[in-house]
């Protein structure tokens, strides 16, 4: 007898709860693995055949990912953040434009290239240059942490769920980018102004007139390599070319090199978030073929009409419920239903992305950001964070619910 239907349920739900988790008690599991073995059990168990969890699976989207993946780890190795930093660090002049500087940079950054590399590269930047002037760094990690979601909601290669959505929708890169860049730039002012105003004493004091000089090494001709070929890349996206086809030709011509050693940029890629995200496109494929969603999509249809807003609330409710990612593909196969599919794709991205401000777990980039942290002995702590991180997400949530219901 077959048994895989009626164990596709709490296999399911074993794997989200887990997902959303992180980790199992008493297992030595993370997402990636507990989404491997979620999906390897569903076929185990002929809740999908072999073809069908591999059919599951969106190529462009791994192909995308794996691309910016590569593009952003030549960058590091190039000393561009570094260097970044180091502009920053040399010409801010108080606390105030510190914190603008680096939300400004991480926002930016972030569109352009994967969120958790900037947070990942920059992190250790901040630490260094508010020790070295003696200040609190906390304000600073925040800001860092909450920039790189927010500017990477700009764009469909800002994050995972942005480039999962871009190859689901195929909403041109212009047309996104005119619909989101004005969330992410009111959404960073925001939230330079939210912590500001929290952390009073910190942005009240002097800054030393000294500036403070960082370690920077920059290898001259892997950046203007790579600066040369980003630039192509963005031309080409404006242009509408395919993006993942685009990408994956410059991270190729990325790799033809003398001096790189192509280890060190495979090091630095992230192999368990592809298998994290290749588990869960099988996963979501078993929810869809076993009609488990039926009642959400139901539920959702017509909530989707009432406007942006409901929509919004319920992406990032259940964002911070089962994480964005998978959040984004459980709707996936709702919103072309929707009777503006446009709007809510772009809703989509821009409730799943801003969510993650909200706790310290709500993002990678957030755990990057107080783990680096916890690593030279600062603690940013799950209660220090949520002061914060929860204004900023309702402030933003509610700038961008505005603008995609009136402009979008």
């Amino acid at each position: 007898m077959n048994l895989g239907p009626d164990l596709a349920i709490p296999l399911v739900t074993l794997t989200c709860v887990g997902v959303a988790a992180g980790a199992y008690p008493g297992l030595k599991m993370n997402r990636a693995s507990i989404a491997l073995v979620g999906a390897v059990g569903l076929v185990a168990l002929r809740v999908m055949t072999p073809s069908a969890a591999l059919g599951a699976i969106d190529p462009n989207t791994l192909l995308l990912l794996f691309a910016m993946m590569v593009i952003s780890a030549h960058l590091r190795l190039a000393g561009f953040f570094n260097w970044v930093g180091q502009l920053i660090a040399v010409h801010v002049r108080s606390p105030r434009l510190f914190l603008a500087a680096v939300i400004a940079a991480s926002g930016v950054l972030a569109a352009i290239f994967l969120n958790d590399t900037v947070a990942l590269a920059l992190t250790p930047l901040v630490l260094e240059v508010t020790r070295g002037r003696g200040r609190n760094p906390l304000p600073y990690l925040i800001g860092l942490a909450a920039a790189v979601n927010i500017g990477s909601v700009a764009t469909l290669t800002g994050n995972p769920q942005n480039i999962l959505i871009g190859q689901s929708s195929h909403i041109p890169f212009v047309a996104f980018l005119d619909a989101l860049a004005p969330v992410a730039v009111i959404g960073l002012c925001l939230a330079w102004l939210i912590l500001v105003r929290l952390y009073r004493s910190e942005f009240a004091q002097a800054w030393p007139a000294e500036p403070v000089q960082l370690n920077v090494m920059v290898d001259a001709g892997l950046l203007r390599k790579c600066l040369l070929l980003i630039a192509l890349l963005l031309v080409a996206f404006v242009a509408g070319a395919p993006i993942a086809l685009a990408a994956i030709i410059v991270a190729a011509a990325l790799l033809v090199s003398r001096r790189t050693d192509p280890e060190a940029v495979f090091a630095r890629v992230d192999w368990p978030l592809l298998v994290f995200f290749a588990g869960l496109f099988v996963v979501t494929g078993a929810v869809q073929i076993t009609h488990l969603t039926d009642g959400l999509l139901a539920w959702v249809g017509p909530l989707s009409q009432l406007g942006v807003a409901p929509l919004a609330i319920v992406v990032a409710v259940l964002s911070n419920l089962v994480s964005n990612v998978p959040a984004v593909l459980l709707f996936r196969a709702a919103v072309p239903q929707m009777p503006d599919a446009g709007r809510a794709w772009l809703t989509l991205a821009m409730a799943s992305t801003l969510a993650g401000n909200l706790t310290l777990l709500g993002s990678v980039a957030n755990l990057i950001v107080a783990e680096i942290a916890r690593a030279q002995g600062v603690e940013l702590s799950f209660r220090e964070y949520l002061k914060a991180g929860a204004l900023i997400t309702l402030a933003t949530l509610a700038a961008g619910i505005l603008w995609l219901s009136l402009v979008g």
